[in-house]
C-alpha cells in the first residue's frame, strides 16, 4: 500500500512507500516542493533526508529499516521543513503489522553450532572487515534507477526465518536466499561501490556493495569474484556466480540488505520506487506457506532474544 499524507499546506507532499508494513520491512519517505532537507522521525527513529534518486529539485527521501522485533500498532510521522512559503509541519503515521516470520526446528551438523577455535578467530577477522566494510557516511545516494533482482526470484528462504538449531540454538535469518546452481551468474541490484569482496568463514566468497545512504546489499557464497573492493558498479552488472563456499550446504545466493547498520527485508526495497511514487506496491510479499524446507544458512544469523537482532553482524 502506497500512502499519500494529508499535509497542512497544499504546496508540499509526502509519500510513504509501503503505508502498512511489517517488522524488518524498509521504509522510503518522499518529500517534494521543499528548498531545503526535512527532518523529522518516525516513531522513536530519526530520519536523515537526502535529494532524491532523480535529483528532481526539491524532492527529499529518507529510508529506514524497521526492527525485527517492532511491536504492531501505529508509529507517528513528524517532520519539519520548508518551501517557497516558508516553515512547515508535516504529519502521518505508518501502520505497523503482525510480523510474519517462520519458526522452524532443523537438525544440523556440529560446524553450524560448534565452531573451531580456528574458525572462531577466522570469523573475529572477518567480523572486522565488516565493520570497516560498514562505516560509511550518509553520502547522496548512488544510483538513479530502482532496486532490481540479483537473481530470479525463486526464494527458498525468506527474511526473518526464525530457526530453533538441533533443537537449542535459535537463531534469525536476515537476508533471503535464492535457489541457484553452481555458476550460475549475480547481478549488482543497483549502482554502487564495491566495499567487501572477500573469503569469510560464514558468508564465503563475499561482496558487499555500497549504494550511498548508508544503504548496502550482500551477496554471500560466490564461487567466483567478478569485481573487486573499490569498483564502480551499475546496475545489472555480473559481479560474480553463484557457489556454496562458507558455511552452507548447497548452492544458491544468500542475498541481504543493510540499512543505517540495520539487516532489512530485501523484498521491501525492491518495491520502492525511489524515482517517482508509484499507485500501488512492485513487488508483492512472498508467499512463506509455499516455500520448500531448506537447511539454515549460517551468513546472517543472531539469537533473535536480542534488544534488536537486526542490528546483528555476520
Amino acid at each position: 500500500m502506497l500512502a499519500a499524507l494529508l499535509l497542512l499546506t497544499l504546496k508540499a507532499d509526502v509519500w510513504l512507500q509501503p503505508g502498512a508494513a511489517h517488522p524488518g520491512d524498509l521504509v522510503l519517505i518522499t518529500v517534494d516542493a521543499l528548498t531545503h532537507a526535512p527532518t523529522g522521525r518516525l516513531g522513536n527513529e530519526e530520519l536523515t533526508f537526502l535529494p532524491a534518486a532523480d535529483h528532481a529539485h526539491g524532492v527529499w527521501q529518507a529510508l529506514v529499516g524497521l526492527k525485527v522485533d517492532q511491536k504492531p500498532g501505529v508509529l507517528a510521522l513528524e517532520l519539519s521543513g520548508r518551501d517557497e512559503h516558508g516553515a512547515l509541519h508535516l504529519g502521518g503515521t505508518l501502520d505497523v503489522l503482525q510480523p510474519a516470520f517462520r519458526h522452524r526446528e532443523l537438525t544440523v551438523g556440529a560446524k553450524f553450532t560448534s565452531p573451531s577455535k580456528k574458525d572462531q578467530q577466522h570469523s573475529a577477522r572477518d567480523q572486522v572487515a565488516f565493520n570497516e566494510a560498514f562505516d560509511r557516511d550518509f553520502e547522496p545516494f548512488a544510483f538513479t534507477h530502482d532496486f532490481v533482482w540479483p537473481r530470479p526470484p525463486d526464494l527458498t528462504a525468506p527474511f526473518g526465518d526464525i530457526r530453533v538449531l538441533n533443537g537449542r540454538k535459535q537463531s534469525q535469518h536476515f537476508g533471503i536466499d535464492l535457489d541457484s546452481e553452481v555458476g550460475d551468474p549475480i547481478w549488482a541490484a543497483n549502482d554502487g561501490t564495491v566495499v567487501m569482496a572477500r573469503d569469510c568463514f560464514a558468508s564465503g566468497n563475499t561482496v558487499l556493495i555500497h549504494h550511498g545512504a548508508r544503504l548496502f546489499t550482500a551477496y554471500f557464497h560466490l564461487s567466483k569474484f567478478e569485481v573487486k573492493q573499490g569498483q564502480v558498479v551499475k546496475a545489472g552488472q555480473r559481479i560474480g556466480l553463484v557457489g556454496k563456499t562458507g558455511r552452507v550446504t548447497g548452492p544458491h545466493l544468500h542475498w541481504g540488505v543493510k540499512i543505517d547498520g540495520r539487516w532489512a527485508n530485501p523484498t521491501s526495497l525492491l518495491s520502492m520506487a525511489f524515482v517517482a511514487p508509484p499507485a500501488a506496491p512492485v513487488v508483492a510479499a512472498p508467499d512463506l506457506e509455499s516455500m520448500p524446507p531448506t537447511v539454515p544458512d549460517a551468513g546472517i544469523s543472531d539469537p533473535s532474544t536480542s534488544p534488536d537482532a537486526s542490528r546483528g553482524t555476520p
